[in-house]
C-alpha cells in the first residue's frame, strides 16, 4: 500500500468513526523508522532537523508521528537485520542516515511500497541511490551532504597561505569518500593545490597512514567519513605528530578544541531539507519526480579554534581575524 492511500485510509477511518458517534478523537499517528549508522553529532543534528521540518509541516510527534529509531554503531553487517527491524513495525517512510545504510535499506525495501528518504550521503549517483541529481528513483531520494569544495579550497588557502599540496585521508571502501576526493581533485588545481589521497580502510591503519602525508601535504582535509570522522581524534593526533594542520569537514572537533579549523555544512539543514522531501512524498508526491537536495552555499561555515592552532604551532592569519568563527 502506497503512503498516499495509507494516509487516505486513515482519514476515512477517522471520517466513520466520527459518523458513528465515536467521538472526535483524533487518528493514530503515522510511524517513521529512522535508521541511523551511528551514534554522531552531525547524524544526530540531521535527525533532528528532519523532524524539527516534520513538526513545521503539521506532524507532531506523539501526536500525528510516532518515530522508531535505531543504529549499528556504525557495524555495517548489522544493517539488514536493523532495516528487517524497523520494516516489521509498519512504517509509512523510513529515513536513511548515511550511504551505507541507505544503499543497504534500498535493496532490502524494494517492492515494500514503503518509501525512503536518505539524508548524510554526499553522492547519491556515484552510490547508485539515484539515476541523476534531476531526479530520485523508484521509492527512494533525499537530501545530501555535498559541501562546496571550491569553497572549501578557498577557505584553506586563507588558512594556510603557503599551502601548495593538501592531503586527503579517505575510506576506498565508502562510495561518499571516493565521490568527495574526485571532487577535490576537480577542484584543487583551480585553487593552486595538489592533492596527496592516502587511503585509510581500517581506524586501526590511521595513525600510520595519516603520518604517511609528513613531507608530501602542507594541510590536510578529512571528510565527512563514517571512518574517519568518528575517530577524528586519532587523525588529528597523527597528524599533528607530522605537523600538518587540519582542515576539517565537522565544526564539532574545532569547538572540543581537537582540530584547528572546519568548513562545515550544516547538518540541521541537511535533516530539515529531508524532512521538507518526506512531507512531499507523504502528500503524495512521488519520489521519482523529486531531485536530490544539496546544501545551499550560504548552509556552509567556517570555525576556527585558538587552542589548536596554537598546538599545532599556528597563528591565525590576519585575513581570518574578523571571521567571526574563531572559538578558544
Amino acid at each position: 500500500m502506497t503512503v498516499k492511500s495509507r494516509l487516505w485510509l486513515r482519514g476515512v477511518v477517522a471520517a466513520g468513526a466520527m459518523a458513528l458517534g465515536l467521538g472526535a478523537a483524533s487518528a493514530e499517528p503515522i510511524r517513521i523508522g529512522i535508521a541511523n549508522f551511528g551514534e554522531h553529532p552531525q547524524l544526530n543534528t540531521a535527525i533532528q532537523g528532519f523532524k524539527d521540518a516534520m513538526a513545521a509541516g503539521g506532524y507532531e510527534e506523539g501526536k500525528d508521528v510516532v518515530y522508531s529509531e535505531s543504529h549499528t554503531n556504525f557495524d555495517a553487517s548489522l544493517v539488514p537485520q536493523m532495516i528487517a527491524k524497523l520494516q516489521a513495525e509498519g512504517p509509512v517512510l523510513m529515513y536513511t542516515v548515511t550511504t551505507p545504510v541507505s544503499q543497504i535499506a534500498k535493496k532490502a525495501l524494494a517492492g515494500s511500497g514503503i518509501p525512503i528518504v536518505f539524508s548524510a550521503v554526499t553522492d547519491p549517483v556515484a552510490a547508485k541511490l539515484v539515476p541523476s541529481w534531476e531526479a530520485g528513483d523508484e521509492g527512494m531520494t533525499g537530501a545530501t551532504d555535498l559541501q562546496d569544495v571550491a569553497a572549501v579550497m578557498e577557505f584553506a588557502k586563507k588558512l594556510v597561505p603557503d599551502a601548495k599540496r593538501i592531503g586527503q585521508p579517505y575510506n576506498p571502501g565508502e562510495a561518499n569518500d571516493v565521490a568527495l576526493l574526485e571532487k577535490v581533485q576537480e577542484a584543487a588545481p583551480a585553487a593552486g593545490f595538489e592533492v596527496v589521497a592516502v587511503g585509510v580502510d581500517n581506524v586501526n591503519d590511521i595513525q600510520q597512514r595519516v603520518a604517511s602525508l609528513a613531507g608530501k601535504a602542507d594541510v590536510i582535509y578529512t571528510p565527512a567519513s563514517n571512518l574517519l570522522q568518528p575517530a577524528i581524534a586519532a587523525v588529528s593526533a597523527a597528524a599533528r605528530q607530522a605537523g600538518i594542520p587540519i582542515i576539517n569537514s565537522d565544526d564539532g572537533a574545532v569547538s572540543d578544541g581537537v582540530v584547528p579549523a572546519s568548513f562545515a555544512v550544516n547538518y540541521q539543514q541537511v535533516g530539515l531539507n529531508a524532512g521538507k522531501i518526506a512531507l512531499q512524498i507523504l502528500d503524495g508526491t512521488d519520489p521519482k519526480s523529486i531531485p536530490p537536495m544539496n546544501p545551499a552555499y550560504e548552509d556552509h561555515s567556517p570555525r576556527i579554534s585558538k587552542k589548536a592552532m596554537a598546538a599545532f604551532g599556528l597563528e591565525i592569519p590576519e585575513e581570518l581575524a574578523d571571521c567571526n568563527c574563531i572559538v578558544d
